[in-house]
């Protein structure tokens, strides 16, 4: 079983520089023990005269000089320290990361605000579960960065220069903002947002995101309901505490809201940015789950480290490679085991809107499709329980324990029995990776019905998904004749995980098989899952 691990994610912001330190156990069960904020704000001046001083490098350096005490206390190895659009816009960003590096020895690494906005998502999606939002909003001291997503897919990715210290220093708004400044600053905002997204939907019925330091300090002066625990910001009520900040000065609001002063200097600019937001698109509430880049970076380093499997060709081939070795050694039929796989990935592809399981899990499928058979080696009744038992005490070389119990958890589930929570091994799992289990069984309960003859009859197929159903159709060789009725008995799973009904046809068109047969080789003949960025080291 794999040893846990402490993990460090330091984020340069424009405002301050935050640390969060973890402790891992697998690549999906992280736990922060520890987290600073150091109000180095790295943002002054920069959005004016696009240098850094001397005096914000020196606070930055002996802040990450500090950092290198808590890396050691933790006896932390896997860190990655990320700085957003103050550094990146600075002309003289290298003295700082060459500084930082020699004195602290940790790499401080500019990131675009494409790698920035991603590593919120991932942080969102991490932290709401099956709740889907429509909206991310990430709003910093340099930038405003918003993504509009539709089935965990980005529709629209905006980056706008609207962060608080940016506007903070431009409009020098350095204490009690009257009418008129409130209303240059609304004018600014609302133009800059409607020039770059001109034509936003209504959201008002959808959920919405917003990060930041910002969000999480007036989620707590204008609190809304809480969504499944998340906390939220209630625009109506948002607009009446926006004027109780801006009408005080610095001082006063540190006092009234138990807030520092860099805080105090810029929430009054936040919460009109999130009032022009909320405007522009129609929004009613703000969810405000309270992650940002630290936790997306978190959530990628426990991945690297414990090998989420994916997007390393060698060791994905080689756990391959080993299942079929198994398979063979089981008495398994290989070209019935290999047709499941390529069928059960072509349904992790093309349903992924669906199913929203993360890239990376496809591996796991794919293992599970090459031995979903392997307990028929000791006895056809009740194979799938045999199953389960050979594959939790095989050896997988580079598999962590967490990743071989889902395994295990899939193998068991791929024909008649259902994932239950007085079944020892799936209870043993996090309601995270039952959740995983439940989506992946279900895509290879389905699979494994399409072959069911074993004859490879199905030999391709091509899914379209809505937001009520699922349509599936089978591409069969001549003379083909599938039992329907069985292909939808073995889909009820699925149907019920994700509330979508399934409907099959049939189609026995040449061209239309040869299209699916070449790209099923082209998916799985040749490494898969090489588009994500920084993952995955298959290492237990």
């Amino acid at each position: 079983m794999a040893r846990s691990v402490a993990i460090v994610a330091i984020d340069a912001g424009s405002n301050a520089i935050r640390a969060a330190v973890a402790r891992a156990s697998s690549a999906f069960e992280i736990h922060e023990i520890a987290t600073e904020r150091w109000p180095v704000r790295l943002g002054h001046k920069v959005f004016t005269k696009r240098k850094l001083d001397h005096a914000t490098i020196a606070r930055a350096v002996r802040t990450f000089r500090h950092f290198r005490t808590v890396l050691r206390k933790y006896d932390a190895t896997l860190v990655r320290a990320v700085a957003t659009s103050a550094v990146r816009e600075a002309e003289n960003r290298d003295v700082l990361i060459d500084q930082v590096f020699r004195k602290s020895g940790i790499r401080l690494e500019p990131i675009d605000s494409t790698e920035e906005a991603r590593l919120v998502l991932q942080a969102v999606q991490a932290s709401l579960g099956p709740l889907e939002p429509r909206l991310v909003v990430d709003l910093g001291g340099g930038s405003l960065e918003v993504a509009l997503l539709r089935d965990w897919g980005v529709v629209k990715t905006v980056a706008l220069p609207l962060g608080t210290v940016r506007l903070f220093e431009r409009l020098k708004l350095t204490g009690v903002v009257d009418e008129d400044q409130f209303e240059r600053l609304c004018h600014h905002i609302l133009s800059v947002v409607r020039s770059a997204w001109p034509d936003p939907p209504n959201l008002s019925s959808h959920a919405a995101v917003f990060c930041g330091g910002n969000a999480e300090a007036l989620a707590r002066i204008a609190a809304g309901p809480r969504f499944r625990g998340i906390p939220s910001i209630r625009v109506r009520l948002l607009r009446d505490r926006a004027w109780e900040i801006l009408r005080r000065d610095v001082r006063t609001r540190m006092r009234v809201f138990g807030v520092r002063r860099d805080r105090a200097e810029v929430m009054g600019i936040a919460a009109v940015v999130f009032l022009c937001l909320a405007e522009h698109a129609r929004l009613d509430t703000l969810l405000v789950p309270g992650v940002g880049v630290r936790e997306g970076i978190l959530c990628e380093l426990a991945a690297e480290h414990f090998g989420a499997p994916g997007l390393n060709k060698n060791r994905s081939r080689a756990l391959l490679d080993h299942a079929r070795q198994l398979a063979g050694r089981f008495h398994c039929p290989i070209r019935h085991a290999d047709h499941v796989r390529s069928l059960a990935c072509f349904l992790f592809d093309q349903l992924s809107p669906v199913h929203r399981l993360p890239p990376e899990m496809a591996l796991l499928l794919e293992l599970a499709a090459l031995l979903h058979d392997c307990g028929k080696a000791v006895q056809s009744k009740g194979h799938h329980k045999h199953g389960e038992y050979l594959v939790r005490n095989a050896d997988f070389p580079g598999l962590s324990d967490e990743l071989q119990t889902i395994l295990a958890c899939l193998v068991r589930y791929h024909a008649k029995s259902e994932p239950e929570p007085h079944h020892k091994l799936y209870a043993s799992l996090s309601p995270r990776n039952r959740r995983v289990v439940r989506a992946l069984s279900s895509l290879l309960r389905i699979a494994v019905a399409l072959d069911g003859s074993g004859a490879q009859d199905v030999r391709g197929i091509t899914a379209r998904a809505t937001r009520k159903r699922v349509r599936i159709w089978m591409h069969l060789t001549h003379g083909a004749a599938p039992d329907l009725a069985e292909i939808a008995r073995k889909s009820r799973p699925f149907e019920k995980e994700f509330g979508r009904r399934i409907k099959f046809a049939k189609t026995r068109t040449k061209l239309g098989a040869a299209k699916v047969r070449s790209k099923s080789r082209q998916n799985f003949d040749q490494p898969r899952h090489m588009a994500m960025r920084g993952l995955v080291k298959l290492i237990a």
